[in-house]
Parts: structure tokens; C-alpha cells; sequence
């Protein structure tokens, strides 16, 4: 039977706020992973800047950076909350926290990528790409590169969800947080949900000149996630007010 992270107590006894009391070296070690690929992010690639021209190019990289850290971060963000409601220690928990922190590892240079792209793009090329696109042919590598690893995290996080789903009655869920679970369960099915879509975009959309605006539609696509999960939530937060 699978328990929280202390055995002192059945899982069915315990107080919901004791769950994610302490952290584990799983735990630790994806906090270490993610801060690792956040640094990987900042300096990959990059020199320490030797002239005020260089130091000016490397601002530049600054809003790619920034857009970055903050995917990264909702992802970490997720486990982070995962851990603390539910305290999961077993073998399916490390394994899919494991898989985690591998996709991110692989991720960090497509999502640098393609965000980069995306502000030179914006700016007609003032704020650099560091990297070259040498055809229209490889535009569709780039995003299709980023929807398999930017899907596959979504997915270990869903299932990471529906795993503690799995196990609601040894952790002693209540109707709020089985209905919080059901809620982030289905948050999480929108990142690969949307990736899917921005794959199939990418490879549907011509990649050629003619294309025009239409090439960066697979880019476009992720935004939806800044509409569509905040009305999930309020969605959420007004159903749990009329209960």
C-alpha cells in the first residue's frame, strides 16, 4: 500500500496540511534539476560579455529569457504544489518525477529557441536569435521539437495527478481536494492537448515564404493557454461557491 511521506500515521488519519510536511530527496533533487535548467537557460551557450557591445547583445536575450523562466517555473510550480497536497513518495511518484526533470533537461534549448525566434521575429531582428535558420523547411523542426517536449511534460505532470487521483482513498481526500485534483488533472490534459495542435499545425502549414504570418500559427497556438486555463479556474472557484 502506498503512503505519505511519513509513516506515522495512516494515510487515512493524517491532517491534509501534514502531507507534504517534509521534503524528500526526490523532491530535492528535482528543485536542484529545475534550478539547473533555469541556469542552462541564462548562460547556455553564451560568454561572459568583453565589451559594452557585447554586454548590450546579451540584454537583448533578456525578454527569450524571461518568458523562459516563466514556463519553466509553472512547471516546477506544479510539482512543487503536487508535493506539498499530497506527499507521495512511492516508486510511480519517483519515476514520474524522474521523467520530469529529463524532459526539462531536454526541453531547455528548444524553449529558449523558439521564444527567441519569436521576439526577433517581433522586433524585425533587434532583439537577437543567437541561432540560425538556414530554411523555411527547418521552421517546423523548431516548433515540432517544442510540442513533443513541452507536451511529454504536461503529460508526466497529468499523470502525476491522476496517479494521487488513483490513490484518494488511502490519502484520506476529501470532496474539496478530490474535487481540486479532478480540477488540476484537467489543467494539466490542456498542455498536451495544445501541443497536439501546434505538431499537427506545424506540419499541415506550408512551410515556405508564401506562408507569410501563418508560419509562426504553431507559436501562436500556446498563448491559448493564458485564455483557456484562467477560465478554467474561475469556472472551478465559482462551482466550489455554489456547492
Amino acid at each position: 500500500m502506498t503512503e505519505p511521506r511519513s509513516s506515522q500515521h495512516s494515510a487515512t488519519t493524517r491532517d491534509p496540511a501534514e502531507r507534504g510536511d517534509k521534503t524528500t530527496r526526490i523532491e530535492a533533487f528535482v528543485d536542484a534539476a529545475f534550478a539547473f535548467a533555469l541556469t542552462l537557460l541564462a548562460i547556455g551557450g553564451d560568454h561572459i560579455p568583453a565589451s559594452i557591445g557585447e554586454l548590450e547583445h546579451a540584454l537583448r536575450g533578456v525578454p527569450a529569457y524571461a518568458a523562459s523562466f516563466m514556463l519553466v517555473l509553472q512547471f516546477w510550480s506544479g510539482h512543487t504544489d503536487w508535493s506539498r497536497r499530497y506527499g507521495l513518495d512511492d516508486a510511480p511518484s519517483r519515476r514520474l518525477s524522474l521523467a520530469l526533470v529529463f524532459l526539462v533537461l531536454v526541453f531547455v534549448y528548444p524553449l529558449r529557441m523558439v521564444f527567441a525566434t519569436f521576439f526577433s521575429t517581433l522586433t524585425g531582428g533587434w532583439l537577437p536569435a543567437n541561432f540560425t535558420v538556414s530554411s523555411y523547411s527547418e521552421v517546423p523542426i523548431l516548433f515540432i521539437t517544442f510540442g513533443v517536449a513541452f507536451g511529454s511534460m504536461g503529460i508526466a505532470m497529468w499523470l502525476l495527478y491522476h496517479h494521487a487521483w488513483n490513490l484518494r482513498e488511502a490519502l484520506g481526500l476529501d470532496a474539496a481536494e478530490r474535487a481540486a485534483t479532478q480540477s488540476s488533472m484537467l489543467s494539466w490534459a490542456m498542455t498536451p492537448l495544445v501541443a497536439t495542435l501546434s505538431i499537427l499545425a506545424a506540419l499541415l502549414i506550408p512551410a515556405r515564404a508564401s506562408s507569410g504570418w501563418l508560419l509562426g500559427v504553431p507559436g501562436y497556438l500556446y498563448f491559448s493557454l493564458s485564455l483557456i486555463r484562467p477560465l478554467h479556474r474561475r469556472r472551478v472557484a465559482r462551482a466550489s461557491r455554489t456547492r
